[in-house]
């Protein structure tokens, strides 16, 4: 393994002229997993360490409201001193927000008065990026873009994203785009790491082939690429203890025990190895990190500075092989 200082790299978000760090601060563990203050610091930790996208959503802050994320993220932003100027912000609209008719979804009407209310929680006139969450299956392309494209005319988003979509639904968006004229998504956020290669069957192909720039977002599987099973043995996992990563960890147990086995021998954090591996992959711009403490966002900077040797990429394929072009895809 070698070091790139890679963590203050800028990319181009897919064929936009707009730039970001590789790294985005998520904060899906804000409001619940880490307190307000804390998020407060840990967002000024990555703004000095060189971060310059904040991804959120309008749902996030679930665990105590929906949209108090985006707030405390407004909060921030109201400290002034150049954070909303040198920050590049990324939210997300579709999620069910309440039990009322429309108020979920990505239908015209709902991607605009989310907009809206997104606008006025984070206290900022404009949303950079304005992504979708997931599919909805109910709105057509047409509308979808009908309604961004509003919000791109007015000036309240500059660029469309997406999120958590099969290949063919990238390669649908894009032609429905290119037929309206428009620029269509920039960037997609979908779920990869050395656990869930599934994307490269068919998402990173059709990003490519249209010019998406994709960020893997829970690049270590909410911690089960971290060293799960060592710090299960010593009764320190937090987040690793829950969620996907214990969901997932019955099926694949003995690749995870090799895994933290070939990190002990290299000397390494797993935690960095992992998201090295997905920085390093063709088709992938940068990732989406959750991080609860300035220690882990410094953390992801190391790994970003990482670069692993070919004989430690055909180590890791070995234990993690890559999806069988006749696989099974979600």
């Amino acid at each position: 393994m070698g070091t790139t200082g890679a963590g203050s790299t800028r990319v181009r978000v897919g064929r936009s002229a707009l730039h970001t760090s590789r790294l985005w601060l998520g904060t899906v563990n804000f409001s619940g997993r880490v307190t307000d203050d804390d998020a407060l610091r840990l967002m000024d930790h990555a703004r000095e360490r060189g971060v310059n996208c904040i991804d959120t959503a309008d749902i996030y802050g679930w665990r105590l409201y929906k949209g108090h994320t985006e707030e405390l993220v407004g909060r921030w932003f109201a400290q002034g001193a150049g954070r909303r100027e040198e920050t590049v912000l990324a939210t997300k609209v579709g999620s069910e927000m309440s039990d009322r008719v429309n108020d979920g979804g990505l239908s015209a009407r709902h991607i605009v008065a989310a907009c809206e209310n997104s606008l006025r929680r984070l206290g900022v006139d404009h949303i950079d990026i304005y992504q979708t969450h997931h599919i909805d299956r109910a709105a057509p392309w047409d509308e979808v873009w009908q309604a961004t494209e509003l919000l791109v005319g007015s000036g309240k988003v500059g660029y469309v994203g997406t999120s958590n979509l099969a290949g063919w639904h990238i390669a649908a968006a894009q032609e429905s785009a290119a037929r309206r004229n428009l620029l269509g998504m920039v960037s997609h956020q979908c779920l990869y790491n050395l656990a869930v290669r599934h994307p490269e069957s068919d998402v990173l192909p059709a990003a490519r082939a249209y010019g998406v720039g994709v960020f893997a977002w829970s690049p270590l599987h909410g911690g089960l690429l971290s060293g799960v099973l060592e710090k299960l043995a010593a009764g320190t996992a937090v987040k690793s203890a829950q969620g996907r990563a214990q969901v997932l960890l019955p099926a694949v147990r003995p690749l995870v025990e090799a895994y933290e086995d070939y990190c002990r021998r290299l000397g390494a954090d797993p935690a960095e190895v992992g998201l090295a591996w997905v920085l390093s992959r063709p088709g992938i711009l940068g990732a989406v990190i959750g991080p609860r403490t300035p220690e882990q966002l410094d953390s992801a900077l190391r790994a970003a500075e990482l670069t692993l040797g070919e004989e430690e990429l055909r180590e890791l394929e070995a234990i993690f092989p890559a999806p069988a072009a006749d696989g099974p895809v979600p």
